[in-house]
């Protein structure tokens, strides 16, 4: 089966969001053994919907459609897809009092509004996708060998509807399942790990890709099986594979798994508590982590020490280390450890101290110097990075660094 996904919205064209709608049902679809080869934007106008719609549906067996289905005029997308087909639309009973209830109960106040009505009515024949966390119920409308899903465009609403109705739809339709594991590597470059791994990419089942992050690969393995088929066999040996070759630099499995999660399982598990002293990162690692559950068992403090001044009095960085050395060195970036460390009564010390410009670099520190410092019981390193990019790109990558450099310490039990 082949798909194209056709995406509703002047807002998408002018950049005011990001299209992440796209990108989740690609994800899914794959696992649903579709192929998706485009994916369309078109604004909210009739004439240019329909052509897109018309294009689609030339080229491929399956469309889905995101946004346009709200109250408004320029929610028109369940329009032209009857009109393309040729079908009335008809009031959807059980849609209209869903829509009634959930409007009366959250104005009870206010009188529902009669272009509000419109998200009750759909192309006759069309099978329904209800709406559980908003007002606009989706639709599947299959017509001469065609089919058309048509789904909300706000992104929680969506994920809903395709995992609880639509994937259901299309599972049964392809009897195929595409199964799929993630495993996130750091410190070995895309092309260093394709070198690694080059007899791997042309086994036919399974396929391997790479992908790239913030300093980090992600290794995709993907087998597509017939329903019911068990992936284990397939998958496992190929996985063992890579593992043995790249070692300690995969740290995690599946596409959601990053370096602050892992990090959050490890200290959990090993009952121990880390402390973050920022210069350049400003904040950043501290809510790396913070974004993680569970991460209140593993942080107790952390602190942003940007000046001189702070450094000093937060974590006790000599005044003869900063004349010295200055902030952006190995001795500083030890002693932000180490003092992190003491002072929050934590197992670990992370300190991170560097230039990440776009002003303040010299020829002895240019603007991507950066130090990382790791402290325990037994002993305090650093290391020198020098990263090459914009502030923002430089800031990430000292997370990501800082990050591997704690999980790489907790994996040799220090």
């Amino acid at each position: 089966m082949i798909c194209e996904i056709l995406s509703v919205g002047t807002e998408l064209l002018m950049g005011q969001i990001a299209n992440t709608d796209a990108q989740y049902i690609s994800k899914r679809l794959s696992e649903l053994g579709i192929n998706v080869y485009r994916h369309t934007t078109v604004g909210d106008n009739p004439d240019r919907v329909k052509l897109a719609l018309n294009e689609a549906l030339g080229r491929s067996d399956l469309v889905i459609t995101t946004g346009g289905l709200g109250p408004t005029e320029d929610d028109l997308t369940k329009e032209m897809v009857a009109e393309y087909f040729g079908l009335k639309s008809v009031l959807h009973q059980p849609s209209y009092d869903a829509l009634m209830a959930r409007m009366t109960r959250l104005h009870p106040d206010k009188p529902v509004t009669a272009n509000n009505l419109k998200q009750a009515y759909f192309p006759e024949g069309a099978r329904i996708m209800p709406n559980l966390c908003g007002t606009a119920p989706g639709c599947i409308v299959t017509h001469s060998g065609k089919s058309v899903a048509v789904l909300p465009g706000p992104p929680r609403e969506m994920r809903d509807m395709f995992d609880r109705e639509l994937a259901p739809f299309l599972s049964e339709k392809t009897g195929i399942v595409i199964h799929s594991r993630f495993l996130r590597i750091f410190g070995v470059g895309e092309s260093r790990v394709e070198t690694i791994l080059l007899d791997l990419f042309h086994l036919g089942q399974p396929t391997l890709a790479l992908y790239c992050g913030v300093g980090e690969v992600q290794a995709r393995i993907t087998a597509a099986l017939a329903k019911g088929e068990d992936p284990a066999p397939v998958l496992d040996p190929v996985e063992a594979e890579i593992r043995n070759r790249l070692g300690d630099a995969v740290y995690g499995e599946g596409s959601d798994s990053t370096l602050e999660s892992t990090i959050v399982k490890e200290l959990t598990r090993l009952e121990k508590t880390v402390c973050f002293a920022e210069s350049c990162t400003g904040g950043m690692l501290a809510s790396m982590i913070v974004n993680c559950p569970g991460a209140s068992k593993v942080l107790n403090e952390s602190y942003i020490t940007y000046s001189n001044e702070s450094k000093r009095r937060l974590t006790g960085v000599a005044s003869d280390t900063l004349s010295r050395f200055g902030a952006v060195s190995e001795r500083c970036a030890i002693e932000m450890a180490q003092g992190a460390r003491v002072r929050s009564a934590s197992d670990y010390g992370v300190s991170v101290t560097g230039v990440a410009g776009p002003d303040g670099g010299s020829e002895d520190k240019p603007v991507g110097t950066v130090y990382i410092a790791i402290s325990t019981a037994k002993n305090t390193t650093a290391r020198k990075y020098e990263f090459i990019g914009d502030r923002a790109w430089i800031r990430k990558l000292c997370c990501a660094h800082a990050l591997n450099e704690l999980r790489l310490t907790l994996l040799q039990g220090e």
